[in-house]
């Protein structure tokens, strides 16, 4: 007998890639588990398990940033009880953290795949199921997004949550609407302003030498790199990461705030006859709106 649950949750996540630098990520978990008849009549007491399943996933893998530890690129070194750096070198585009250990999720892998984090949620769930579930199937998946997106990873030193981890982020959708009518043209060029960027607080923003990062980190210069560093709930936070992929944010950068600062930015393209709305997501299914005139003389 097998038992499915489609949509169990979304993880949000940014992880390191040689190519890409820090991508921020949405995946889509569904899960199929098979196993025998229990005395009621059930392979499992299913709510009971799949909250189980989505707190794991929620604990170990979602908010966190995902690193590939085998990968040639990657150096990690622990920095005091409970920190560790990490680095991922590229040349003048490497990036260099130093973070809680709660704030990473080390894979054992050479590469971040979906496969390679299908393997770790595997990992993860080992042993963490009942006797008579013989069976798991995971799938990882993507939003299926008709229109522009883009890839975002930010950190938010105000949340309680886990929101508050510097290198956490998300695939999200971008719908400009200019007189009530969508402008494929206006998302595309937003889509492609936000390619794998990270979103930077300006609050947040110091100079390198008031980091304490790894020997490698000494290679980083101000005029290629902008260094934040924040306290927040769970610990200290500092990252050193490329200019060239950064885009420095006036605000906090939560959705509601990106919306009116998408909103600002692209109302500049639009005519003063019409109204903008900004339709920007936080990931899959969640995000905020923002309206307002347009600021383009005719």
């Amino acid at each position: 007998m097998k038992l499915f649950v489609r949509d169990l949750t979304v993880i949000d996540a940014s992880y390191l890639c040689e190519q890409r630098g820090m991508v921020g990520e949405s995946w889509i978990l569904d899960v199929v588990m098979s196993g025998e008849l229990n005395e009621m009549s059930m392979v499992l007491d299913f709510s009971r398990v799949k909250k189980r399943i989505k707190q794991l996933v929620d604990e170990f893998v979602d908010h966190r940033l995902i690193v590939p530890r085998q990968s040639a690129t990657i150096r990690i070194a622990e920095s005091q009880l409970g920190y560790s750096t990490v680095d991922l070198l590229r040349g003048e585009k490497s990036i260099y953290l130093n973070c809680p250990d709660e704030a990473y999720c080390f894979i054992d892998a050479n590469e971040v795949t979906i496969e390679s984090v299908t393997q770790h949620i595997y990992d993860v769930l080992k042993g963490q199921l009942p006797e008579n579930v013989q069976g798991l199937e995971l799938t990882l998946r993507h939003e299926a997004i008709p229109g522009a997106f883009y890839h975002y990873s930010h950190g938010l030193k105000k949340h309680d949550g886990n929101c508050q981890r510097i290198a956490h982020g998300h695939r999200s959708p971008i719908e400009l609407l200019v007189d009530g009518e969508r402008d494929a043209s206006l998302e595309q060029q937003w889509a492609e302003r936000w390619h794998d960027i990270y979103l930077g607080t300006q609050e947040d923003c110091c100079s390198l030498n008031e980091l304490d990062l790894s020997p490698e980190a000494k290679a980083a210069k101000e005029e290629s790199h902008f260094a934040f560093r924040y306290t927040a709930p769970q610990g200290e936070f500092q990252l050193a990461i490329a200019r060239c992929e950064t885009e420095m944010i006036p605000t906090d950068t939560t959705v509601e705030l990106l919306a009116q600062y998408i909103a600002e930015q692209v109302s500049l393209q639009v005519n003063e006859s019409s109204v903008l709305d900004v339709v920007a997501y936080e990931g899959v299914g969640k995000g905020a709106m923002a309206s307002m005139p347009g600021r383009k003389s005719a």
